[in-house]
């Protein structure tokens, strides 16, 4: 009787480790999260006057809201891609690297240098883990720093939506070497930009009294309060927001090719994708074989 014989596939090479995919049900608790995101941020452009309504009271309701899809959105990716908590735990590494990063340079002209960890891990680890990376970062880095309060929830739905944009970036099996950091460091450029811009959205419906070119005025059309919205931008956060992006890029050129090396090294040691298969076509050699025959029956 044979036995199946048990194959190994060849391990991957740097070159053709692949971003974890997004399945059909992580792809739905993203867009689920992505819709409430919105309308978080931008419902008060649409309020009236009387409404009475500030970020500062409806942020515990995001924040309730925002756990349970960050975790639905682990639990999906993982199911979609049968991967075990090797993963989860590759995250919270990540997520502990870049939450110690963030004091270093918070407070200081924006120079934040976690946002490049966010960029090059979330091109290595796929949009949807790049999500909840950049979320949960967000959430260790404020009780790291003290920074919880009214705009934490919009700091982690921001920094999350920065790393699902490096994961989506063209090219993850194709585009390698000079021309690949070219691409994450104008993704970080701009990205740095708009993180920034929609943490100003998040800000400037709150501040009253700064002029009548810049202040947010509940109940004026949109495109009113969207112009206004741009002056407010580039009178206050222009400086900021360009020392973020400047930092962003200068790591992202001087330490991503390693940074990425061994990220890309890390994912297939860790097995994401499983590498051992049962060929059943395969046969074992035949071993010695040996008879007994009984003395009473001789041949």
């Amino acid at each position: 009787m044979t036995r199946p014989a048990r194959s190994v596939r060849p391990a991957r090479s740097a070159r053709s480790a692949r971003p974890v995919r997004i399945g059909p049900r992580a792809a739905t608790a993203l867009v689920l999260v992505t819709l409430i995101g919105i309308a978080a941020f931008g419902w008060p452009l649409l309020a009236d006057a009387g409404s009475g309504l500030a970020h500062s009271q409806d942020a515990p309701w995001l924040f309730a809201a925002l756990l349970p899809l960050l975790v639905a959105v682990v639990v999906a990716t993982i199911a979609d891609q049968g991967m075990d908590a090797k993963a989860v735990a590759m995250l919270g590494v990540l997520a502990a690297v870049g939450a110690a990063l963030r004091p270093l340079g918070a407070g200081t002209a924006g120079l934040e240098p976690m946002f490049f960890l966010m960029v090059l891990s979330g091109r290595v680890l796929g949009p949807g883990f790049g999500f909840v990376l950049g979320s949960v970062t967000m959430f260790a880095s404020a009780l790291l720093t003290g920074g919880v309060g009214p705009w934490m929830p919009f700091q982690m739905l921001a920094l999350g939506w920065f790393s699902l944009g490096a994961g989506l970036l063209p090219g993850p099996e194709r585009i390698r070497g000079r021309a690949e950091l070219a691409m994450l460091g104008a993704y970080g450029f701009l990205g740095s930009f708009a993180y920034g811009t929609i943490m100003n959205l998040q800000g400037w419906v709150l501040l009253q009294g700064m002029g009548q070119g810049v202040s947010f005025h509940p109940g004026d059309p949109v495109p009113q309060n969207l112009a206004r919205f741009v002056a407010y931008c580039l009178a206050t956060s222009l400086g900021w927001d360009l020392g973020r992006a400047v930092l962003t890029v200068v790591l992202t050129l001087t330490l991503g090719a390693t940074l990425l090396k061994a990220l890309r090294r890390a994912t297939r040691k860790a097995a994401f994708e499983a590498p051992v298969s049962f060929d059943s076509g395969a046969v074992a050699p035949p071993g010695p074989r040996t008879e007994e025959r009984s003395p009473a029956h001789p041949r």
